[in-house]
């Protein structure tokens, strides 16, 4: 291993990716295998978008992005949605366009972070925070969200944690993994406690913004007052709103000096992403939503069914979710059950008895849970939540 860097050594894989590879493996074995492990909606990139992208491929727009941080046409659709859907005022010059959301939390950390800094992330946590920290040789600082509070930090939390060396705090909500959302007036207290400490960039992953639940609102964080504009950094993407995952197209508006310099690496990196496929996300972007809101409406059906039959299972809790697509049940009380005592054991046992695919919840920071993706049909969560309730029974 002397060849490979210690950069690289230390990373983690994915657990998620992992995850699915595993059960397609296993799939292609001709095992029946019922996997709760993706993280993208089931449904079709809607017919309109695709008719966008080879329309754009057939007039020539298949050259590198000019500029490489985005096309303008892609720059106003966002600009104009961010406007329309969170009451964010955005210039295209405040925004890039790139592979995917996460090339856009990427380059954010690395134009931000420098060694020793500090980056607040909350627990459970999406499993590229603290890597993509830990490319940047910062310091991943964890707090744990309390189960009964949804998961859900809350200001004194938070400040309690914050040091002279804390440069960024990531706020997500809906949450990825798990299944909450912060609601406008628990946005805006976090966001008063973070007037204290001005130093702090809140970088706000809102990727499932427009899939919520059960009544719940919605606030973006630089929305909360002028002085947090200023010091946040909107993420979003078509993956989670379109069901374009495949396409790697997602988007970052914030402050102008932050975003040119995320620009700048993204120049020396990726170039930017696919022509074709960003005017198909401003075509997403700009036209008819009724495609999202058919499919929230199926994924807010799927979720209250899942967490109802969850929680009905012996030695299972789960909070109920608000937003994305996700369950994070607690399954610490059927460990016994199985005879092992951690999430990866318990996911695997499950794979291995039950022939279902869970992602365990050390990825997340959160070693007594699951997670649980309802981004699959109804039939299939059954049949899922079926063999888990006959293994734990």
């Amino acid at each position: 291993m002397a060849l490979i860097s210690l950069r690289a050594q230390e990373l983690e894989e994915s657990a998620t990716l992992a995850v699915s590879a595993k059960a397609a493996k296993m799939q292609s074995e001709g095992i029946d295998v019922v996997s709760f492990g993706a993280g993208e909606p089931d449904f079709d990139t809607p017919d309109h978008i695709k008719q966008a992208a080879c329309e754009a491929i057939k007039k020539g727009m298949t050259k590198y992005a000019k500029p490489a941080s985005g096309i303008m046409p892609a720059k106003e659709a966002v600009c104009e949605s961010l406007k329309k859907m969170n009451d964010l005022d955005y210039k295209p010059g405040q925004v890039l366009i790139t592979v995917g959301g996460k090339e856009a939390l990427y380059l954010a950390i690395m134009a931000l972070m420098d060694p020793g800094d500090e980056c607040i992330i909350p627990i459970p946590y999406w499993v590229s925070y603290p890597e993509m920290v830990k490319l940047a040789q910062g310091k991943s600082v964890f707090i744990e969200g309390k189960e009964q509070n949804e998961f859900k930090l809350t200001p004194d939390e938070i400040a309690a944690r914050i040091t002279p060396r804390t440069k960024l705090f990531v706020f997500n909500s809906p949450s990825n993994p798990g299944g909450f959302s912060y609601t406008p007036a628990e946005t805006r207290a976090i966001a008063d406690m973070l007037m204290d400490h001005p130093r702090v960039i809140i970088l706000s992953d809102e990727m499932y913004d427009r899939l919520l639940f059960t009544g719940q609102k919605y606030l973006s964080f630089a929305g909360t007052r002028k002085e947090m504009y200023d010091r946040t950094l909107t993420f979003n993407a078509g993956s989670k709103t379109y069901s374009m995952t495949g396409w790697r197209i997602g988007y970052v508006a914030g402050p102008l000096p932050i975003i040119q310099n995320m620009a700048k690496i993204q120049s020396q990196t990726t170039s930017g992403t696919a022509t074709f496929c960003q005017q198909a996300l401003a075509v997403a972007l700009r036209s008819d939503q009724a495609c999202v809101e058919q499919m929230r409406q199926e994924f807010a059906r799927r979720a209250e069914h899942m967490w109802k039959r969850l929680n009905a299972i012996p030695g299972v809790r789960c909070v109920r979710p608000t937003g994305a697509f996700y369950a994070f049940p607690n399954v610490s009380g059927a460990f016994k059950k199985l005879g092992v005592t951690n999430s990866l054991d318990f996911a695997s046992k499950v794979l291995e008895q039950a022939h279902v695919a869970l992602v365990p919840g050390s990825a997340f920071g959160a070693d007594n849970y699951v997670r649980l993706s309802f981004a699959t049909s109804m039939a299939q969560i059954d049949k899922g939540l079926d063999r888990l309730q006959k293994l734990l029974s």
